[in-house]
C-alpha cells in the first residue's frame, strides 16, 4: 500500500535539506504525538546507518518498530526503512531544485505485509485509503508550508 504527496516550499533545495536533517525536531514532534522514540546508533552527523526503536499506539494496539535511514544523498534525497514484526515499510523524502528559491518536496510510504495478521491490518487500510491519503497529504502540505514559512522568517 503506498501512499504519496508533494508540495512545493518557497526556499532554496540546500536549506529545505538541512531542515529535514534536524532529526531532532521530528524525534520532538512524535514524541508530541505520543510515540516513544529511542535513537540507537553511535552517528553525529546525519547520514546512512541512523537508527531508532519507536513505540507507538496505533488503531488500539501498541506497535514497534525498527526505523533506519538507508540512502542519503544530499540535497537530493533520504530513503527510510521500516521494520516490525509484520510489516516492511520505506519511507522516501526527494528533493528537487524547481528554481533557486524553489523547492519541491515528494513523499512517499510504501508499506508490504509480511504475514497474515498484516495483511489484514493493510487491506483494513485499504478500505480507508481515500480519507488516509487525504490525512497524508493534508500533513504534509502543513509540513511544508510551516517549513517554508520558518525557512523564508530565518533569511
Amino acid at each position: 500500500m503506498k501512499f504519496s504527496a508533494q508540495e512545493d516550499i518557497s526556499a532554496p533545495i540546500e536549506r529545505v535539506f538541512a531542515a529535514l536533517c534536524e532529526f531532532e525536531t521530528f524525534e520532538r514532534l512524535a514524541m508530541r504525538r505520543g510515540a516513544e522514540l529511542q535513537r540507537v546508533d553511535p552517528l553525529i552527523q546525519p547520514g546512512v546507518g541512523m537508527r531508532w526503536k519507536v513505540k507507538y499506539v496505533a488503531r488500539g494496539r501498541k506497535r514497534t518498530f525498527d526505523l533506519e535511514l538507508i540512502e542519503f544523498d544530499p540535497p537530493k534525497q533520504m530513503l527510510f526503512s521500516a521494520k516490525s514484526n509484520g510489516i516492511d515499510a520505506t519511507f522516501t523524502v526527494d528533493l528537487l531544485a524547481l528554481s533557486r528559491n524553489r523547492t519541491r518536496m515528494a513523499v512517499a510510504l510504501d508499506m508490504k505485509p509480511l504475514n497474515l495478521s498484516a495483511r489484514l491490518l493493510i487491506q483494513s487500510l485499504k478500505l480507508a485509503k481515500s480519507s488516509l491519503t487525504k490525512k497524508f497529504k493534508d500533513r504534509v502540505a502543513d509540513y511544508a508550508k510551516n517549513l517554508g514559512e520558518r525557512l523564508q522568517s530565518t533569511s
